[in-house]
């Protein structure tokens, strides 16, 4: 096999990981990504003036997520996520929003995030960017963000509009990685089962390093590079 390897590497074929293909239900998908990419290209041209924030939200539980982890090979045993199995395994809610140009994030949290608390994170956007013109909001389409009682708040923001992104596409929504990023740092094999305040405040932190901005954030996310989000915001 060896040698059949050899002949196939010269003739330019080699043994790769195929990918998963991107692709969403929403017969509007394209109409939507072109306002979106429209969207981006005005913040990229007026920071400041008008800014685009990616929101979502995510979850964690006071059980460790399992990982891998550098450890001794087999017959020994494999790393375990450690709990004691006697505290409940409670759930703590995040609602975020990421800037595209500067990669500040805002966040509120909650043992639940239903419609009272988009309402205060739409509030406290409203704060944090007094100076704006205009605040794009682009997010997903779960059923609480079109709520009739959500909707009607955002209209005492005349500044912040939604621009909803297609369904099932969370590729388009660069603030995803962030919570991988969170999940790899703080989140998986973590040993504070048993103390549920110092994790969630370790959450806090990991968060809170993100408040007045960070390229590296961008980066990771992606909204700097050659993608295509990062291309349209960059487009003058």
């Amino acid at each position: 096999m060896s040698g059949v390897w050899y002949y196939l590497k010269r003739a330019g074929v080699n043994w790769r990981l195929a990918y998963l293909r991107q692709w969403s239900p929403d017969p509007e998908y394209q109409s939507k990504l072109e306002h979106l990419l429209g969207c981006l290209r005005e913040a990229g041209r007026f920071p400041g003036e008008i800014e685009l924030i990616f929101m979502d939200e995510a979850g964690f539980f006071r059980w460790p997520t399992p990982a891998k982890a550098w450890t001794e090979a087999t017959p020994l045993p494999p790393p375990c996520a450690y709990h004691t199995g006697t505290e409940n395994n409670s759930q703590w809610r995040l609602i975020g929003g990421l800037n595209t140009y500067s990669g500040q994030v805002n966040y509120l949290s909650n043992y639940i995030v239903g419609r009272r608390q988009v309402i205060a994170w739409y509030q406290q956007l409203n704060d944090t960017y007094p100076d704006a013109k205009k605040i794009y909001v682009a997010q997903d389409n779960w059923s609480i963000h079109t709520h009739p009682d959500v909707l009607g708040a955002i209209q005492q923001f005349p500044r912040i509009e939604p621009v909803w992104l297609p369904t099932y596409s969370p590729w388009l929504n660069p603030i995803e990685k962030l919570w991988r990023w969170l999940k790899v740092d703080i989140l998986k094999m973590h040993r504070l089962s048993q103390d549920w305040i110092e994790l969630r405040r370790q959450v806090v932190l990991f968060l809170g390093q993100f408040a007045c901005g960070s390229r590296q954030l961008l980066h990771y996310v992606g909204l700097l590079g050659n993608g295509k989000l990062a291309q349209a915001l960059r487009c003058q």
